[in-house]
């Protein structure tokens, strides 16, 4: 995770293909609690962190946010009491990009800082 958590997301307007399986299997072991879901046939990549109340999970997604705005990358947050769902992919080539597990790695740490 410290590798990816020190990289920057690179700008992705398209232009690529989204990551491989090979890469995907090269990626995920570098997060904790990540795993892949498909959601209408596109790899995303989710995490539930959990949290002792509502004001908690708030603060979390907010750190999440502000990341998420810096990098120029933004995922999915659901924030509800005591839990908040992230989902990462990457619109423009409808998978997954490195980026996705970079920003994955950048939102542990938040979660890390919001504890």
């Amino acid at each position: 995770m410290d590798q990816l958590q020190k990289e920057t997301c690179i700008p992705c307007e398209g232009q690529v293909a989204p990551i491989t399986a090979a890469e995907i299997s090269e990626l995920l072991p570098q997060l904790t609690g990540w795993n892949i879901v498909k959601e209408n046939g596109i790899d995303h990549l989710q995490r539930n962190y959990k949290f002792p109340d509502f004001q908690s999970a708030l603060t979390f997604t907010n750190l999440v946010g502000e990341a998420a705005e810096k990098a120029g990358h933004h995922p999915v947050l659901v924030t509800e009491w005591g839990k908040v769902t992230v989902i990462w992919w990457t619109h423009a080539i409808n998978g997954l990009h490195r980026n996705d597990f970079v920003m994955a790695a950048k939102t542990d740490q938040a979660f890390l800082n919001a504890n």
